[in-house]
């Protein structure tokens, strides 16, 4: 079980938990590129350890333990996942189309997390998603 951020840090972006993070699985950073354009940061639910050490250092407690994720926050997980999933294609691939990432945003957790597990031995995009 991995943490999940929630809604309350959409526009907050405060990056304590990043650096409480033990294992640098939260991003993106302020010095990274995709800081300014996301509205929230994202816990990577693969490098996660699940040691809560960013549950407490969170000023709007925005993070959560995947089980008790608040029901309204649900869309929250796939999220996260779509995130790191998006940033795994665009680091093998460069740029990702839109459409690519509408159907992930519209897909279960467990096939973004099937999807980005294909990334690292797949030679093209479409064979991740295959």
């Amino acid at each position: 079980m991995s943490y999940v951020i929630a809604e309350p840090c959409i526009g907050t972006k405060d990056t304590a938990c990043v650096d409480a993070c033990p294992v640098d699985c939260i991003h993106p950073k302020k010095d990274e590129s995709k800081y300014e354009a996301s509205e929230m940061i994202f816990i990577d639910p693969i490098e996660c350890i699940d040691c809560g050490a960013c549950v407490p250092v969170c000023p709007v407690s925005a993070i959560f333990a995947k089980d008790d994720l608040p029901e309204k926050w649900n869309q929250f997980e796939p999220r996260n996942d779509v995130y790191y999933l998006v940033d795994a294609l665009e680091q093998k691939f460069g740029a990702v189309p839109d459409a690519v990432r509408q159907r992930a945003e519209a897909s279960t957790v467990e096939a973004i997390n099937a999807w980005r597990a294909r990334v690292p031995k797949a030679a093209t995009m479409d064979e991740v998603f295959r």
